[in-house]
C-alpha cells in the first residue's frame, strides 16, 4: 500500500500521506480491549520515512470521528483536510459509522470529489504441507499478534518485512543478573506493547542515542521461576559490551526464539544454560 502511493503521488507530483489513527479505535469505541501495540507511533514516522512517505498524519480518534457516515469522512477528512488526489486503502478496507463504506463506496465518491480509489490485494503466505491447517494464511495486524503472542517471532517478522521491535526505558532490577556474571538491561515497555511469549530470544539492541548501531543480546521474557519470581519482566543481555544502559530509551528487535521459560533447581544450572543461550544467540545473528 505504501509503495502504491508513494509511486501514485509520484507520478502526480503531490507529496505521500500516510494516514493513521490515534488512540487505537477499539480503545474508544470499547475502552478496556485496546489491543497489543505492535509498533509506537515513533517507529512508525521512522518505518514510512524509509519508506520515502512525505508526510505521516496521525489523526486522533475521538468519539466524534466514529460517529461520521463514510461520506462525511472522505468530506472532511480526505477532501476538506487532506485534498486528496488518490486514496489507495487494502481491498477489505471499511470506514465510516458501523464499517458502512468499502473500498467500493470510496471509488464511487471518488469521482464525485475528483480523486482515485484503489484497494491493495491483501498478502500472505501458504503454509507448508506438514503444518496442520493446510491453506493461505493472510498477513494481519491480528495474525501478527497472535505470532508474537505465541513466542513465533520468525513469522511475525515474515509478516511485518522486519523483525518485531519493543521499545522503552531501561529501569533498575534486581541485581540477580551482575551476580550471576550477566548484568542485564531492564525494559520498561509502554502500557500495550506487545510483548513476546514468555522465553529466550536472540536480539538485536539499539540504543535511541546511538541510530543504526546495532548491539547483540539475550533477551529474556518472563517471571524468572527459578528465584520464584511473579512480575514479567524484559531483561537483555547486551554481548560484549560492559555498560549501564540505566534511563536510556532503548529497542529490541526480536530475530528467534531460542527456548521457552525453564525452572531450574539451581542458579549453576541456570548459569549454564545462559551461556548456552548467549553462544546459540551469535549464532542465530551470524556473529560466528
Amino acid at each position: 500500500m505504501i509503495r502504491r502511493t508513494v509511486e501514485a503521488a509520484r507520478q502526480r507530483g503531490v507529496p505521500s500521506v500516510v494516514l493513521t489513527f490515534d488512540p487505537h479505535p477499539s480503545e474508544v469505541l470499547r475502552p478496556g480491549s485496546h489491543p497489543a501495540q505492535l509498533t509506537t507511533l515513533r517507529r512508525k514516522a521512522e518505518l514510512v520515512e524509509q519508506l520515502g512517505v512525505d508526510v505521516f498524519a496521525v489523526l486522533p480518534f475521538t468519539p466524534e470521528l466514529s460517529r461520521l457516515t463514510a461520506d462525511g469522512f472522505v468530506h472532511e477528512i480526505l477532501v476538506d483536510k487532506l485534498h486528496a488526489a488518490a486514496v489507495i486503502v487494502g481491498e477489505n478496507f471499511t470506514f465510516g459509522h458501523h464499517a458502512a463504506g468499502n473500498v467500493e463506496t470510496l471509488r464511487t465518491l471518488g469521482k464525485r470529489f475528483g480523486f482515485v480509489a484503489q484497494g491493495a490485494q491483501l498478502q500472505g503466505r501458504t503454509l507448508p504441507s506438514d503444518e496442520q491447517d493446510d491453506g493461505e494464511i493472510t498477513f494481519s495486524s491480528t495474525y501478527v499478534r497472535s505470532c508474537i503472542d505465541a513466542g513465533d517471532v520468525s513469522a511475525a517478522a515474515d509478516a511485518l518485512g522486519h523483525p518485531h521491535r519493543l521499545e522503552g526505558i531501561v529501569v533498575r532490577g534486581d541485581g540477580r543478573g551482575h551476580d550471576l556474571g550477566y548484568p542485564t538491561a531492564n525494559l520498561s515497555a509502554p502500557r500495550f506493547a506487545a510483548i513476546p511469549a514468555d522465553g529466550v530470544y536472540a536480539c538485536w539492541f539499539e540504543r535511541s542515542t546511538h541510530p543504526g548501531e546495532r548491539l547483540p543480546a539475550a533477551v529474556s521474557v518472563g517471571t524468572n521461576p527459578t528465584f520464584s519470581g511473579r512480575e514479567r519482566t524484559v531483561e537483555a543481555f547486551v554481548l560484549d559490551v560492559d555498560e549501564d544502559f540505566y534511563g536510556q530509551h532503548v529497542a529490541l528487535d526480536f530475530v528467534a526464539r531460542l527456548r521457552g521459560q525453564i525452572k531450574f533447581d539451581s542458579s549453576d544450572g541456570l548459569v549454564e544454560q545462559m551461556a548456552g543461550d548467549v553462544t546459540r544467540t551469535r549464532e542465530l545473528l551470524g556473529l560466528t
